[in-house]
């Protein structure tokens, strides 16, 4: 069955405005993503999804294609209204800190909490090891949640090219936590 370009999607939806819905279903799950990532919290994430694609509807008449990706204009939106999340949610902490971690502590115990860090730290050095084009892969597949056509757009190369940059990435990557990053950052 042949997917239908965003392009035809919105032209239909400026039509019949149920269309939009389809828009929805294409991206709502990425977008969730991408919110939730920045705010860590599944609540508030569903909410700003949720208006994320409010305003993409209110302001759907006005929408041009000025060749960008309809997702880079959800995406801008999200990120404008995550921005005012972290705003407002500076302003008023409804939990403390310390309660924070003392319900932490409770669930998960001190010893689990330092080797997950640990285990996340390790992740992130082997990562941040990688030329910068390959951790530019790793943020749009497993934070931006794209597809390896989304980032080929995104990178400028087609999708058969992205999955082999992927592969050789994951194997990269692989070989830098086998070795525990020792001596390997010379290595390019």
């Amino acid at each position: 069955m042949h997917e239908e370009s965003d392009a035809a999607l919105i032209a239909r939806a400026k039509e019949e405005p149920e269309v939009f819905g389809l828009l929805y279903e294409r991206y709502g799950a990425k977008i969730y993503n991408y919110i939730y990532y920045r705010t860590s919290n599944h609540h508030d994430a569903e909410d700003l999804t949720a208006r994320t694609f409010y305003r993409a509807l209110k302001h759907f008449a006005r929408y041009v294609d000025r060749g960008a990706p309809f997702s880079a204009y959800l995406y801008r939106i999200a990120h404008n209204l995550v921005a005012n999340w972290h705003r407002d949610h500076s302003r008023r902490q409804i939990i403390s800190l310390d309660e924070l971690v003392t319900r932490t502590l409770r669930r998960e115990g001190p010893t689990a909490l330092v080797e997950e860090r640990e285990e996340q730290d390790w992740l992130l050095e082997a990562v941040r090891r990688l030329p910068p084009e390959r951790q530019q892969l790793l943020i749009l597949k497993f934070v931006e949640q794209m597809s390896n056509a989304e980032i080929g757009q995104v990178m400028g190369r087609t999708e058969g090219a992205i999955k082999s940059l992927y592969h050789r990435t994951l194997v990269a990557l692989r070989k830098e936590l086998a070795s525990g990053g020792n001596g390997r950052e010379d290595a390019g």
